[in-house]
């Protein structure tokens, strides 16, 4: 047990009001951030929640033009992605999109609203009930918001007959769905009512799985390294106190799983009885820049859902064998990831993933005509770039392209355009002289395809 006199050098950061369990008609609480240290010595101006502070994805979120929330007529818990941030969040898709299908997945579209059989056959309402909307009635029938895209992507193997031959199948989908959590947990990006999920569901042999696992293991850790994210620590949950299935589901589920991660070389640890109700999963934790830990990556095995919607295979004897089905996401909730992205890179996001790379700038109103022709070469190269077209003073054009972090800011003026060259400013203050715009955007090109 602790003792609050044990805490002596310590550093209060933050006050904010809270409810009790997070019910709205709970009592009002008063929340108190701080951070504590072993000696005076490490408690020191520059902690880490200080450099948090600065990274926090709320403000650099809205100020950066990415997204906005809090929209009293919308209501909490609802992400409106503004232009840039939509910029940014198709990046990710498409880049998600074509890595995928170069691995045998196809993608497929689900409909955000079910009849309640779906779920009470899936097993969330009864296990999962508290995190979904209320019921809808319509014709005399009950609908509800999806929580989860895996019952859908059941219904569409569910369309037709499949052979052992056939297996593996892989359904990925970009697939938004709804829980409704309560007001005094939501979180800026990190915890919403509604996200978008990078899902995806195996459907395989039970000889499969192991194999399945390795595959999605190898593309969790080549992606997240995409991103920047290369440390990471890796948990095995195991079976719940409440759980479906049999005994010997689980241990065949939980035994593919560890010999996964063996056959990978990822170091884990055990988290004793947390898996979810379905069956067992892995979980990975990213590290960034700060050394916080986010739960993003995920695989789960389910032996469960397939024996609920009696989803088989014909086997090599012509019989029908239950398929088991492999759960998983790469970055998880994309609101989630792109919260976790704006901190770690402290919304200095590199080259490829910026949804503004440069900006001209030209020293007055009478050189606009050739920071246009610039503009057009650069969107020629494929590159997304704008030009700063008011009034203002070059040093006020500068502070403002240096406070938005775009990469790259091209000065243009008389010298420049008498010899089509730019001046190159970096985003950090780095003045990298003139230069060719040929030579320029050979220099972006190479930093793009590397993603430095």
């Amino acid at each position: 047990m602790c003792n609050h006199g044990d805490i002596r050098h310590f550093k209060l950061t933050k006050i904010a009001g809270a409810y009790w369990r997070g019910t709205k008609n709970a009592e009002r609480l008063q929340r108190i951030y701080g951070t504590a240290w072993p000696t005076q010595e490490a408690l020191t101006p520059i902690s880490l929640a200080g450099r948090s502070e600065k990274r926090d994805h709320r403000e650099l979120g809205p100020r950066l033009g990415l997204f906005s929330i809090e929209h009293e007529e919308g209501g909490s818990g609802f992400i409106y992605w503004l232009p840039k941030g939509a910029v940014l969040r198709r990046i990710i898709e498409d880049t998600l999109k074509d890595y995928l299908s170069a691995h045998g997945y196809d993608f497929v579209y689900t409909p955000h609203v079910a009849r309640s059989v779906l779920w009470k056959t899936s097993g969330h309402l009864d296990y999962y009930r508290e995190n979904m909307y209320p019921a809808m009635e319509l014709e005399s029938q009950e609908f509800l918001l999806k929580p989860m895209n895996c019952p859908g992507h059941i219904l569409i193997y569910k369309n037709g007959l499949h052979s052992y031959r056939e297996l593996p199948i892989r359904y990925a989908e970009f697939g938004t769905v709804y829980r409704f959590e309560r007001s005094g947990v939501l979180h800026g990006l990190m915890r919403v009512r509604g996200f978008t999920q990078d899902d995806a569901h195996i459907f395989c042999r039970p000889d499969q799985v192991e194999a399945e696992v390795v595959d999605i293991l190898k593309i969790i850790t080549e992606i997240l390294s995409m991103f920047g994210f290369k440390d990471y620590e890796v948990k095995l949950s195991t079976r719940p106190d409440k759980y479906s299935g049999t005994l010997e589901g689980w241990a065949h589920a939980e035994g593919a799983l560890r010999k996964a991660l063996e056959t990978v070389g990822l170091p884990y640890t055990i988290d004793p009885g947390e898996g979810v109700f379905y069956g067992p999963k892995i979980d990975l934790k990213i590290k960034d820049s700060l050394g916080r830990q986010w739960q993003c990556s995920t695989v789960q095995v389910d032996f469960n859902n397939p024996e609920r919607f009696h989803i088989h295979f014909r086997d090599d004897k012509g019989g029908e064998t239950q398929v088991f089905m492999i759960h998983r996401a790469l970055l998880g909730s994309l609101e989630r990831f792109f919260g976790v992205l704006i901190e770690h890179y402290a919304g200095a996001f590199p080259l490829w993933l910026s949804p503004v790379q440069a900006t001209v700038l030209p020293v007055s109103d009478k050189f606009m005509g050739y920071a246009d022709d610039v503009l057009a070469e650069l969107k020629k190269s494929g590159f997304r770039a704008s030009v700063s077209s008011n009034s203002d003073k070059l040093g006020a054009k500068i502070r403002e392209a240096t406070m938005q972090k775009i990469p790259y800011m091209l000065v243009v003026g008389g010298r420049e355009a008498e010899t089509k060259t730019v001046a190159v400013r970096s985003r950090d203050g780095k003045d990298l002289g003139a230069m060719a715009l040929s030579d320029l955007i050979a220099r972006m090109k190479a930093e793009v395809s590397q993603k430095t």
